[in-house]
């Protein structure tokens, strides 16, 4: 990837376009997919377009129950527990995976964490570093023979909240002190790098990488914020209706994924990040996180491979060939 790629190419869809829309016409029979997060949101959102394309899609889900419910009536969906903060469990699944197919065509990291309460998971790490990115890092490692043996694509959601922050590598896991916002930032932003450093790492094999910015939508994301605090932000109102500016529906929100998965138009291309249907361009350091866009250090090929070797580092994952 370079800089000079990360600029729209005039995709047919745009921020109104819904799962549908994306996928009309598309045959995915024969197509395997790994959707985390596929139980609710934009996950749900995602694993049932796939499934209605003739995908095979297997859900790794912390609470395997709930999962079940959620995706039942849906033949081609399975579920495999998982939870992102726990390597041994990720480690876990990705073994079942194994058992299950012999290749990956499509790994959709879609769960994630938002605004939490301080918390501590594994050794000591930030539990939204941890869920966002180290657990969807550990996954795709342990996953990668399947990924290269499909030639797949790997789609990472992040978010304009990547503007709050790059990495803080003097202090990634916020032990000087705690900002929900800031840890939120930070781990988008390395949802970002990650696409870049696997995309840069794979892409001999085939697999190549994007992130994404969904755009804004109320789904379980905002569980651990209060009402209150979404009423200040203007998100919602007292009745909990979404009245903020430029929110979208969950299905127009798993959209730009479904575009990063399937889009014949980024055939060749990788390391990039989208947003409405359509590569982001790169933003300006001064300009606000609604205006769109992507700032160079979330891009950056240098971070990236930096961010790779601090989280191979950390999960003891073993090195993309």
């Amino acid at each position: 990837m370079t800089t000079g790629q990360q600029r729209p190419l005039g995709s047919p869809f745009s921020a109104d376009s819904t799962c549908e829309d994306v996928l009309a016409g598309l045959d995915l029979t024969g197509t395997t997919a790994v959707v985390t997060g596929g139980s609710s949101g934009l996950g749900l959102a995602t694993a049932r377009a796939l499934a209605a394309a003739g995908a095979r899609v297997i859900v790794p889900a912390r609470r395997e129950g709930a999962a079940r419910e959620a995706l039942a009536g849906l033949g081609s969906c399975e579920v495999v527990p998982m939870d992102l903060t726990d390597l041994a469990s990720v480690r876990s699944a990705a073994v079942r995976i194994g058992e299950a197919v012999e290749r990956v065509d499509l790994l959709m990291a879609v769960a994630g964490v938002m605004a939490t309460p301080e918390r501590r998971v594994g050794p000591g790490w930030e539990g939204q570093f941890a869920a966002n990115h180290l657990g969807h890092f550990a996954l795709a490692c342990e996953l990668y023979p399947l990924l290269a043996e499909g030639g797949a694509r790997v789609v990472v959601n992040s978010s304009a909240g990547h503007t709050l922050t790059g990495i803080r590598w003097h202090d990634p896991h916020f032990r000087t002190g705690y900002d929900k916002w800031l840890s939120y930032g930070q781990s988008k932003t390395a949802n970002s790098l990650f696409a870049v450093g696997l995309d840069a790492l794979g892409r001999d094999d085939g697999v190549r990488a994007f992130a994404l910015h969904p755009g804004k939508i109320i789904t379980g994301l905002q569980r651990e914020m209060s009402v209150r605090e979404q009423i200040e932000r203007g998100w919602i109102d007292e009745r909990g209706e979404v009245v903020g500016d430029g929110f979208k529906t969950p299905s127009q929100g798993a959209a730009t994924g479904l575009w990063a998965a399937t889009s014949p138009m980024l055939k060749g291309l990788g390391g990039l990040y989208l947003e409405d249907c359509d590569i982001a361009r790169v933003s300006e350091p001064e300009e606000p996180m609604d205006d769109g866009g992507v700032r160079e250090y979330a891009i950056a090929p240098e971070a990236a491979a930096r961010l790779w070797e601090v989280s191979c580092a950390a999960t003891g994952a073993l090195p993309v060939p």
